[in-house]
């Protein structure tokens, strides 16, 4: 069969681009080499913006359902002072951190009702080409045979590690080294009363949100140049990490950890995201240090931006070039300055005096506050946070 549009990769990019292409009606072809539901690598947190995405599509209900608790109050402890405010808007307030063994099966399960056709434990080898174009995949699945699947086009939704960017062979931007090494694990008896909290200290920093079955999670992190000399004792920096905070420590001495500790260090980078009959989308075309949580929400909204430009593109309504041109553009312009201030927080260098001073003002000031939370949890950009906490008073 020749395909619309084959999806490589179906978690929290691939699901929701191919569901949205066969809202269109294409003909929508989705693999992945896991089978679902399963597990992967991840920050969890969907801030509020990409909680709105699931609500346009219909699906916020169905994630509220699932019983993950609604975090309404983010907050930020700077030692000497903690800010601490809302992360939504009116319509739509809360944040989750859902398990993704909860998240993306309701996305795949998702993108099967919408026509898709999925085909899990399927392993991609390589992509089919006529000249310079992509015309299709080559992979296995279960059974071992190989099959060469076509389409008009190919979308790599196979994260920052993608097999399909690393077949094309895209052009990078902005490009940064790995900053920061983060380790998570999963805890009970850590009640979070619909907060997400995160701690700030000197070259340390770590973070809790709650999280499915009553657990919550909690990652910790330092900077990269550390890794060799802490890769030997993960668990003893993990748990002195998470002591900078006494009152934190206290908390966890009544919790139990449920989970190893997991982790990864991330490249930062942007490729450009399409060439002749392929195109990326999610962590596959743009990726950026954990240190935010962004990128489950940044992988909704390029799904968004990604399906409209392959939709005009099949319809002739525009070469596959020029909607991904603009759709690029846009995905640049939105999300470089939120990059800049990732990769900033992920070095883990105190902020300078200036900073500091500033944050020091809005403590205890219920508007700059939110404001302040909002932009770290992407609802509004940078510069509106600057314009919120104005002088202090």
């Amino acid at each position: 069969m020749n395909w619309d549009a084959i999806v490589v990769g179906a978690r929290c990019a691939g699901a929701p681009t191919a569901m949205l292409l066969a809202r269109r009606g294409w003909r929508v072809l989705l693999v992945d080499r896991a089978s679902f539901p399963s597990d992967t690598i991840s920050t969890h947190v969907v801030h509020p913006r990409g909680v709105a995405a699931l609500g346009r599509w219909g699906l916020a209900d169905a994630l509220a359902a699932t019983g993950c608790p609604p975090i309404s109050t983010y907050a930020f402890d700077f030692g000497p002072f903690t800010i601490e405010g809302a992360p939504g808007t009116e319509a739509w307030p809360v944040a989750y951190c859902p398990r993704r063994t909860m998240l993306d099966k309701l996305l795949v399960d998702a993108a099967v009702a919408a026509g898709a056709t999925l085909r899990e434990g399927f392993a991609v080898e390589g992509l089919a080409k006529e000249g310079e174009r992509i015309t299709g995949v080559r992979g296995h699945g279960l059974d071992g045979s190989t099959v060469l699947e076509t389409a008009r086009v190919v979308i790599g939704a196979d994260g920052r590690h993608s097999a399909v960017a690393a077949a094309v062979r895209p052009p990078s931007h902005h490009e940064r080294p790995p900053l920061l090494c983060g380790y998570y694990a999963y805890w009970s008896g850590l009640p979070m009363q619909g907060r997400f909290e995160t701690t700030i200290r000197p070259r340390r920093g770590f973070a809790a949100a709650p999280t499915h079955d009553g657990q919550t999670l909690v990652i910790a992190g330092w900077p990269r140049a550390e890794f060799e000399a802490n890769k030997g004792d993960v668990e003893r920096h993990y748990l002195e990490t998470l002591a900078l905070s006494p009152a934190f420590a206290e908390r966890l001495a009544g919790a139990r950890r449920e989970s190893r500790i997991s982790g990864a260090s991330v490249e930062n980078f942007f490729r450009q995201p399409w060439g002749p009959g392929w195109v990326l989308v999610g962590d596959a075309g743009y990726t950026k240090d954990p240190i935010t949580a962004q990128g489950i929400s940044d992988a909704f909204v390029d799904a968004e931006r990604v399906a409209g430009a392959v939709d005009d593109a099949l319809a002739g309504r525009r070469s596959l070039g020029d909607a991904m041109a603009a759709a690029t553009h846009e995905r640049d312009e939105s999300c470089l300055p939120m990059y800049e201030m990732t990769c900033e927080l992920a070095t883990l260098e105190p902020p300078p005096p200036a900073m500091q001073a500033m944050l020091g003002s809005i403590a205890g000031r219920r508007g700059p506050m939110d404001a302040f939370v909002r932009m770290n949890a992407g609802t509004i950009p940078t510069q509106a946070f600057f314009e919120a906490a104005g002088p202090a008073r």
